[in-house]
């Protein structure tokens, strides 16, 4: 049994995850390599390793010849006197092994050999490092921050490196290095230098996935988070639904005393995030993604996806927000284009009967009947 091969072969498969089949492949090119180096070409020369002792062979299949004048080629053919030596049963046309000792390779031929299995084993450590970081992708992972390379941030992943680009990274965040970070794998790349991984902080996905670690009722299934509209950096908001009429969606994201929210709230460098029950209904969803603001009526239109939301004129720049964040947010998380007027505004504005904003649910529940009629018809 060569011992020192199965060893070697073992430590590379725990420490680099790189399986003894690929090694044996690995070993036998090389010395197939070593062989067409050593005489020129190795069309009838066979390696055969046994997986189990590491023992290996080397021979070349050559046919037997009446003489040496009938020899034309030596890596081909042998005379039968010389066959008689290796087996005394040889005869003219017979096909028969002759071992090659690979002690006897040169020092050019037994270095392309070993330059062989060391490419090899490059090649497979990269495609085990790409498949590993490969299913991670469109996932969170923790990394911790290298340096800066310009204005992107080089993150180490553990076994690969990723990289932050200026793009994918919140205005006014600053890391040290050796400091740890959360990022959302944006995608991995194959390369003939191994793969290349891009990292965000900005995606909304980022949060989302958050949610999922810290919170258990979304990663079971109880809660969903229905959708999801970000500026990073200032502020997020979510909507979840729950399941299980039990389970209150808001207060299991929220958590003992903000304890879940908090802990998503400080890895994201104190970034605010609303979080707001989902409903079917277009009305009740957009005055929930309003919040704070309290809202007088609304007028939603599912075809157009537009809506008329009227406020109290003390309540109007709270549900617009700084510089119209909190209406853009709430535009984003519910599909719908959000024209917000106070109510002194509304009453103003030509054409402009209450009746219609009062009368909104009572429209909706009717649709909706309508669509329940139609489904069960289906």
């Amino acid at each position: 049994m060569n011992k020192e091969l199965m060893e070697a072969l073992d430590i590379l498969e725990k420490e680099k995850e790189i399986s003894k089949d690929t090694l044996f492949d690995a070993i036998e090119n090389s010395l197939m390599t070593a062989c067409k180096n050593h005489f020129g070409k190795a069309d009838n020369v066979k390696v055969e390793i046994n997986r189990e002792t590491c023992d290996f062979l080397v021979y070349a299949e050559k046919e037997v010849v009446e003489t040496q004048d009938d020899v034309e080629d030596d890596c081909l053919q042998i005379a039968l006197e010389d066959a008689k030596e290796i087996s005394t049963k040889a005869s003219v046309g017979d096909m028969i092994h002759i071992e090659i000792k690979s002690k006897e390779f040169g020092r050019i031929a037994t270095q392309n050999a070993k330059n062989v299995i060391l490419q090899k084993i490059r090649e497979e450590e990269r495609s085990v490092i790409y498949n590993q970081y490969f299913e991670k992708e469109k996932d969170v992972m923790t990394g911790v921050v290298q340096r800066y390379v310009g204005r992107n941030i080089s993150i180490n992943l553990g076994k690969a490196d990723a990289m932050l680009t200026e793009s994918e990274q919140v205005k006014g965040e600053i890391f040290r290095p050796t400091e740890r970070i959360k990022v959302y794998v944006l995608e991995v790349k194959n390369t003939p230098k191994g793969p290349r991984i891009n990292v965000s902080r900005t995606h909304p996905e980022l949060v989302k996935r958050l949610f999922e670690s810290e919170v258990t009722e979304i990663k079971d299934g109880t809660v969903e988070i229905k959708s999801i509209a970000r500026e990073a950096g200032s502020r997020t908001k979510i909507a979840v639904w729950s399941n299980n009429p039990n389970v209150d969606a808001v207060g299991a994201c929220v958590g003992m005393n903000g304890a879940r929210v908090n802990a998503i709230v400080e890895e994201l460098r104190g970034e605010k995030i609303d979080i707001v029950n989902w409903d079917e209904n277009p009305g009740n969803l957009i005055q929930n993604a309003l919040s704070p603001a309290k809202i007088v009526a609304v007028f939603a239109d599912p075809d157009d996806k537009t809506a008329k939301v009227v406020v109290p004129d003390y309540q109007l720049s709270l549900a617009i927000g700084k510089e119209g964040q909190n209406a853009r947010l709430a535009a984003r998380l519910t599909g719908y284009k959000i024209d917000i007027k106070s109510e002194t505004q509304a009453k103003d504005a030509p054409g402009f009967r209450y009746e219609d904003y009062i009368d909104l649910d009572e429209e909706y529940d009717e649709y909706e009947e309508g669509y329940e009629e139609s489904y069960e018809e289906y």
